[in-house]
Formats: structure tokens, C-alpha cells, sequence
């Protein structure tokens, strides 16, 4: 009877620790899930943001350009 008791404590201890493990696992699973899907987001919005970032620059240069050339003597 005593043995009894103890294997099904016993069992019912395993259960509960792959229980809490599956938990965990689930956990670090959808952590995993979250940090790939936030980088996928955000690697196209940084490019974007360059290309922006580049083609205000070239817009300005090229403005630049035109002030100096409007300015400047003709030849």
C-alpha cells in the first residue's frame, strides 16, 4: 500500500514537472516567435529609412548644386 502511494505520488510528480516544462518551453517559444518577427519588421523600415535618409541628402546636395552654378558667373 505504502509503495502504491509513493509511485503514484511519484507519478503525479512527473506529470506536474512536464507539465512546467512544457509551459516553459511554450514561454521561450513564443519570446523566440516575438524577437523574429519584431527583427523582420524592422530590418525593411531601417532600409526605407536609409534610402529616405540618402535621398534627402542627394535632394539637398543637388539643390546645393543649382544655388552655386545660379550664383557663380557664367563661362
Amino acid at each position: 500500500m505504502a509503495q502504491e502511494v509513493t509511485n503514484n505520488f511519484a507519478q503525479a510528480l512527473n506529470e506536474l514537472m512536464g507539465a512546467v516544462g512544457k509551459i516553459g518551453q511554450v514561454q521561450v517559444d513564443l519570446l523566440s516567435s516575438l524577437l523574429n518577427s519584431a527583427a523582420a519588421a524592422v530590418e525593411p523600415l531601417s532600409k526605407n529609412a536609409s534610402e529616405l535618409v540618402g535621398g534627402v541628402a542627394n535632394t539637398a546636395v543637388q539643390a546645393m548644386q543649382n544655388i552655386v552654378s545660379t550664383i557663380s558667373p557664367g563661362k
